[in-house]
């Protein structure tokens, strides 16, 4: 896994600020003031500090921004990165104002100068979580990522709050490197071995293989990958910190690779295709997540692992299949399988551990992209709290999320001449029909939410929190969810 950068906390030390190597960051609120650190800067510097405050450089810069200086007299490192920041930013801009260090970072060490900020662990995150680089499969030489040292009044206090944000990091992380791998190297029988390496952190893995999900009926699952030379498996990671309370299911969608099966996606842009594992991904960065930090609270994470390949065993475009659940499905489309996969997953998380509450993630429509964009996500749900709770959650981390509706009049899109359902609805509000879809494989009075996050797994410029590719959206909203409402005081 790509590592984070390594975070130390410690006590302000203005002697050592002229010998700090890399690059240096100091604090500048609004109104042009500095806090010592930012004083010691601007004597060792001969004023450039106060010049460049002075001089307007910083009038037009909003709360969060960095202006950045290249070899500083006075200062051994090559950069000074001045952020405008008031002393009691919130969480969100603390954390912009880390994202900006952490892209002007590259893998050279960081010194930031925290002085009295209210929230130097959310600068310390935006920096770690914008820093990632995908460099797995670049040859020659790779740079680890520079230290960044944070220099704050009380870093114990400090590092008692960063504590389960690096373990949040460390998710993001796995994540982002599961959704970037390239789909001859995660295949699904390798990406159930990054499952089960979690089992070092306590979390229990199972792994059900396809004869176990063929005796247990998951006909909908297996037709997507009855068409791939790589096994299909139902993965399994539960995290069970909150006694004996019944958990919260995370399901994702893992298609390592989707051709669209006989359906066959156009050859323009299919290799962004080993995105189609992105809510698989999603679940598995949050039980990392949670498991690192020891939350106090029962998650089950379930993940579908196919591949949807065309050949001559593949699944046709007019087949049938039955679900675990036991309805028939009229396979329309084959490019329209990850709805097919959670299908038989939900119902698998729902009849095996009895959930209070069911989350599914997964890059499941192109038209939630039409719709809303590479800025949210979309929601759709049967339960207002439960929705509620993850759109404040998503608010409060930064990541963008949008509810659609539900409803019987598009349900009945899917209405089948041959079978109990079709897999698509048409064109029209096609982000609601697939959601409708897996509807139909929620129990009555289990609190749902579906996430399609098509538009946010991965995306061609940089995100919030990370550069241009795999995003990690989801983790910390899940992460900020079970905290909120799911762990035990």
């Amino acid at each position: 896994m790509t590592s984070p950068a390594d975070v130390r906390f410690a006590e302000t030390d203005l002697d050592a600020i002229a010998d700090a190597e890399g690059r240096v960051a100091v604090f500048v609120t609004p109104e042009g003031k500095l806090d010592p650190g930012g004083r010691r800067v601007n004597r060792l510097t001969r004023g450039a500090l106060a010049r460049l405050i002075e001089g307007g450089a910083l009038e037009d810069k909003e709360a969060g921004d960095v202006l950045s200086l290249d070899w500083p007299s006075g200062l051994a490192a090559r950069a000074l990165d001045v952020v405008v920041l008031p002393r009691n930013a919130d969480a969100e801009t603390s954390r912009r104002a880390g994202v900006a260090l952490g892209r002007a970072k590259g893998d050279k060490p960081l010194t930031i100068l925290g002085g009295t900020l209210r929230r130097p662990a959310e600068v310390a995150l935006g920096a770690v979580l914008r820093a990632y680089e995908f460099a797995a499969h670049r040859t020659g030489e790779t740079e680890a990522p520079g230290d960044i040292a944070v220099m704050v009044r009380d870093p114990g206090a400090a590092e008692a709050d960063f504590a389960p944000l690096r373990e949040v990091a460390g998710g993001v992380f796995l994540t982002r490197d599961l959704v970037n791998a390239p789909a001859n190297h995660l295949t699904t029988t390798a990406f159930a071995a990054e499952i089960e390496a979690l089992s070092a952190l306590g979390v229990k893995v199972t792994m059900l293989d396809e004869a176990e999900m063929e005796r247990q009926g998951m006909g909908a699952l297996l037709c997507v990958g009855q068409g791939s030379a790589s096994p299909s498996y139902l993965a399994v990671m539960e995290w069970q910190g909150g006694g004996d309370a019944a958990p919260l299911a995370l399901v994702g969608k893992g298609v390592v690779f989707d051709t669209g099966g006989i359906s066959i996606k156009p050859a323009a842009g299919m290799e962004d295709m080993t995105m189609d594992m992105g809510g698989a991904g999603v679940v598995t960065g949050v039980m990392r997540a949670l498991a690192g930090r020891k939350a106090r609270a029962n998650v089950v994470g379930l993940v579908g692992l196919v591949e949807n390949m065309p050949s001559g065993t593949a699944v046709r475009p007019g087949d049938v299949v039955t679900s675990m659940k036991g309805d028939t499905v009229e396979v329309i489309n084959t490019d329209a399988e990850g709805r097919l996969v959670l299908a038989d997953v939900l119902w698998y998380a729902q009849q095996t551990y009895k959930p209070r509450a069911v989350i599914d993630l997964a890059t499941l429509t192109g038209a939630a992209i039409i719709a809303l964009g590479h800025e949210n996500a979309a929601a759709l749900s049967n339960d207002d709290a439960l929705c509620d709770a993850v759109l404040r959650a998503a608010r409060t981390e930064g990541e963008g999320l949008w509810r659609l509706p539900l409803g019987k009049g598009y349900a009945k899109a899917l209405k089948s001449r041959i079978a109990d359902v079709k897999n698509v609805g048409g064109r029209p509000a096609g982000t609601i029909t697939a959601a409708e879809f897996l509807h139909r494989f929620i129990e009555e009075g289990t609190p749902w939410v579906h996430l399609d996050i098509a538009g946010m797994a991965s995306v061609k410029a940089e995100s919030v929190h990370a550069p241009e590719g795999a995003s990690g959206w989801g983790v910390l909203t899940l992460d900020r969810l079970v905290r909120d409402r799911f762990e035990e005081g």
